[in-house]
């Protein structure tokens, strides 16, 4: 394993002293990572949920996840070469932008990358996350899954959450204690980005509209002192 480069003082971003010390123990932790695993890699994710992330914890428990401030971990691997913890891994900082973590493992490049590529978990979809389809709940009487079963196989919306459809942006009426519509409604339109009233319904209705999913940007080798881009080696 190739060694550190000379010890340094970094300056982390001014904050209060338990932000500051959470962020020491970042910076700490991937230094002390990068020093005991072969390969780090950038990763982004899609639709963060974190029992799906406690998943992939659990899959790769031989290896390291860091999913915090993306400055401090820019910092501990090094942000030039002249900061930079071990050789040319200032390579990776153009990749630490966004809603990145890094993931340090010993295990072998194509193994890694054929597990994330495969990995995926559909969910229901929160607010700002774009519609994958047009969902329209049919008119007459209002059924749990909202049309996608056919009325023998599936029951009426209870009439308690009659008010809170309503409430939600479905306009609704109690009719001999059914809830109905009048017209179809249309909960949301594909690509439209979703807001919070069209998310509680589409998941009371269970339609799972956002697929979490891990995306490897590229990776440092240790043994190469070299990073790879992993759209680069699809091409």
């Amino acid at each position: 394993m190739p060694k550190s480069k000379r010890a340094r003082v970094v300056h982390l971003s001014k904050t209060d002293k338990k932000g500051k010390e959470l962020s020491q123990k970042l910076f700490a932790n991937v230094q002390e990572a990068a020093d005991n695993f072969q390969y780090i890699f950038v990763f982004a994710v899609e639709n963060m949920r974190n029992s799906y992330l406690k998943e992939v914890r659990a899959e790769f428990s031989d290896s390291r996840i860091f999913f915090g401030k993306t400055k401090v971990m820019a910092k501990a691997l090094g942000q030039t070469p002249a900061e930079e913890h071990l050789t040319n891994l200032s390579q990776l900082e153009p990749y630490l932008q966004g809603n990145v973590g890094l993931f340090f493992t010993n295990r072998d490049p194509t193994e890694v990358l054929e597990y994330f590529a495969a990995y995926s978990q559909t969910d229901f979809a929160r607010a700002g996350v774009t519609a994958t389809q047009t969902f329209t709940v049919p008119a007459g009487v209002v059924y749990s899954r909202g049309g996608e079963l056919p009325a023998e196989e599936d029951v009426p919306l209870p009439h308690s959450m009659e008010t809170t459809v309503r409430k939600w942006g479905m306009p609704t009426k109690l009719d001999k204690g059914k809830v109905i519509l009048d017209a179809p409604y249309t909960v949301c339109k594909e690509g439209q980005v979703l807001n919070s009233h069209q998310t509680a319904l589409l998941k009371m209705f269970g339609v799972a509209m956002a697929d979490f999913k891990v995306d490897m940007k590229a990776y440092y080798s240790t043994k190469k002192e070299a990073v790879t881009e992993v759209g680069a080696m699809e091409e």
